[in-house]
Protein backbone atom coordinates (compact mmCIF):
# COMPACT_ATOMS: atom_id res chain seq x y z
CA UNK A 1 0.00 0.00 0.00
CA UNK A 2 2.99 2.27 0.48
CA UNK A 3 3.67 1.88 -3.16
CA UNK A 4 4.03 5.67 -5.19
CA UNK A 5 1.50 3.78 -7.62
CA UNK A 6 -0.89 3.71 -5.02
CA UNK A 7 -0.23 6.42 -2.73
CA UNK A 8 -1.31 9.04 -5.01
CA UNK A 9 -4.77 6.78 -5.72
CA UNK A 10 -5.50 6.39 -2.23
CA UNK A 11 -4.91 10.51 -1.79
CA UNK A 12 -7.59 11.12 -4.24
CA UNK A 13 -10.47 8.32 -2.89
CA UNK A 14 -9.50 8.38 0.82
CA UNK A 15 -8.73 11.56 1.50
CA UNK A 16 -5.00 10.07 3.18
CA UNK A 17 -1.67 8.36 2.34
CA UNK A 18 -2.25 5.01 4.16
CA UNK A 19 0.44 3.81 7.03
CA UNK A 20 3.08 1.51 5.51
CA UNK A 21 1.33 -1.60 6.45
CA UNK A 22 -2.49 -2.59 7.01
CA UNK A 23 -3.68 -4.12 10.16
CA UNK A 24 -5.22 -7.48 9.58
CA UNK A 25 -9.16 -8.53 10.80
CA UNK A 26 -10.07 -12.18 11.50
CA UNK A 27 -13.88 -12.13 10.76
CA UNK A 28 -16.58 -15.14 10.61
CA UNK A 29 -17.55 -16.48 7.46
CA UNK A 30 -21.08 -15.31 7.42
CA UNK A 31 -19.68 -11.83 7.46
CA UNK A 32 -17.07 -12.85 4.61
CA UNK A 33 -20.04 -13.54 2.86
CA UNK A 34 -21.59 -10.19 3.85
CA UNK A 35 -19.05 -8.39 2.75
CA UNK A 36 -18.04 -10.38 -0.82
CA UNK A 37 -21.66 -8.64 -1.53
CA UNK A 38 -20.28 -5.25 -1.23
CA UNK A 39 -17.85 -5.42 -4.07
CA UNK A 40 -20.07 -3.51 -6.44
CA UNK A 41 -19.65 -0.49 -3.73
CA UNK A 42 -15.81 -0.89 -3.94
CA UNK A 43 -13.63 1.85 -5.31
CA UNK A 44 -10.50 0.65 -7.55
CA UNK A 45 -7.42 2.01 -7.05
CA UNK A 46 -5.03 0.54 -10.28
CA UNK A 47 -1.88 -1.24 -10.54
CA UNK A 48 0.89 -1.63 -12.90
CA UNK A 49 2.25 -3.63 -14.85
CA UNK A 50 3.18 -6.71 -12.11
CA UNK A 51 1.33 -4.89 -9.39
CA UNK A 52 -2.43 -5.83 -8.99
CA UNK A 53 -5.35 -3.71 -8.77
CA UNK A 54 -6.52 -2.74 -5.26
CA UNK A 55 -10.87 -2.67 -4.28
CA UNK A 56 -11.27 -0.37 -1.21
CA UNK A 57 -14.11 0.21 1.03
CA UNK A 58 -14.34 2.90 3.32
CA UNK A 59 -14.85 2.12 7.05
CA UNK A 60 -14.17 3.20 10.54
CA UNK A 61 -12.46 1.08 12.93
CA UNK A 62 -13.12 1.00 17.00
CA UNK A 63 -15.65 3.94 16.28
CA UNK A 64 -12.41 6.41 16.06
CA UNK A 65 -9.80 5.99 13.11
CA UNK A 66 -11.28 6.27 9.42
CA UNK A 67 -9.70 4.08 7.10
CA UNK A 68 -10.60 1.84 4.23
CA UNK A 69 -11.09 -2.05 4.12
CA UNK A 70 -8.07 -2.84 0.91
CA UNK A 71 -8.74 -6.30 -1.20
CA UNK A 72 -5.56 -6.49 -3.21
CA UNK A 73 -6.39 -8.53 -6.38
CA UNK A 74 -3.17 -10.63 -5.65
CA UNK A 75 -4.24 -11.56 -2.00
CA UNK A 76 -2.62 -14.18 -0.33
CA UNK A 77 -5.41 -14.08 2.64
CA UNK A 78 -8.63 -16.28 2.43
CA UNK A 79 -12.04 -14.19 2.90
CA UNK A 80 -12.00 -14.24 6.67
CA UNK A 81 -8.93 -11.67 6.75
CA UNK A 82 -9.57 -8.50 6.18
CA UNK A 83 -6.96 -5.86 5.71
CA UNK A 84 -7.44 -2.66 7.03
CA UNK A 85 -5.25 0.82 6.27
CA UNK A 86 -5.46 4.17 8.08
CA UNK A 87 -3.20 7.52 8.20
CA UNK A 88 -1.38 6.01 11.58
CA UNK A 89 0.30 3.22 12.95
CA UNK A 90 -2.79 1.67 14.39
CA UNK A 91 -1.34 -1.27 16.26
CA UNK A 92 0.24 1.87 18.38
CA UNK A 93 -2.66 4.46 18.66
CA UNK A 94 -4.93 2.05 19.28
CA UNK A 95 -2.88 -0.37 21.64
CA UNK A 96 -3.63 -3.22 19.91
CA UNK A 97 -2.39 -6.96 20.22
CA UNK A 98 -3.12 -10.07 18.71
CA UNK A 99 -6.62 -11.16 20.06
CA UNK A 100 -7.67 -8.35 20.36
CA UNK A 101 -11.44 -7.43 19.26
CA UNK A 102 -12.07 -4.78 17.30
CA UNK A 103 -15.47 -3.10 15.94
CA UNK A 104 -15.82 -2.45 11.98
CA UNK A 105 -17.88 0.25 10.57
CA UNK A 106 -18.30 -0.20 6.56
CA UNK A 107 -19.04 3.53 5.45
Amino acid sequence: MSLDVYKGQFREKLGFEPFPGTLNLKINENDANKIRKLKGQMKTIKGKEKLGDVKLLPAVLNQKVEGALVFPVKTQHNPEILEFIAQKNLRESLQLKDGDQAILEIM
